[in-house]
């Protein structure tokens, strides 16, 4: 009778244990979900930022530039060029200079204890 007891008593404490480690696991998800989920918030409300701050100093530059030339579109093509240039760089050394270091830094956000 009294094993059956210490039987007993060991079944509910297994039981209690993996609910709270699920509960645990649940609780660390929530957490590390809503880092990444603010920092991703964080990265597109300065990438919608970035964005527009190189549209208008883009355009400032196109206006300047085909001032200096004396022709209405010049500076326009000037400054499509520069992207044009930046663009074939990023394509061609993309997985260094963007997949890679944005991998990791997902990682690191997914790890991280804070």
């Amino acid at each position: 009778m009294k094993e059956y007891k210490e039987v007993e008593e060991l079944t509910e404490s297994i039981q209690q244990y993996v609910q709270t480690n699920f509960k645990l696991m649940k609780l660390q998800t929530a957490e590390r979900s809503s880092v990444i989920g603010s920092a991703l918030f964080t990265v597109l409300l300065v990438g919608i930022m970035a964005v527009l701050f190189i549209f208008f100093i883009s355009l400032g530059a196109s206006f300047y530039i085909s001032t200096l030339f004396r022709n209405a579109y010049s500076g326009f093509i000037l400054v499509a060029g520069i992207y044009l240039l930046i663009g074939l760089v990023l394509l061609i050394y993309r997985k260094k200079l963007v997949e890679k270091p944005m991998r990791d830094v997902i990682i690191r956000k997914i790890y991280s204890k804070n």
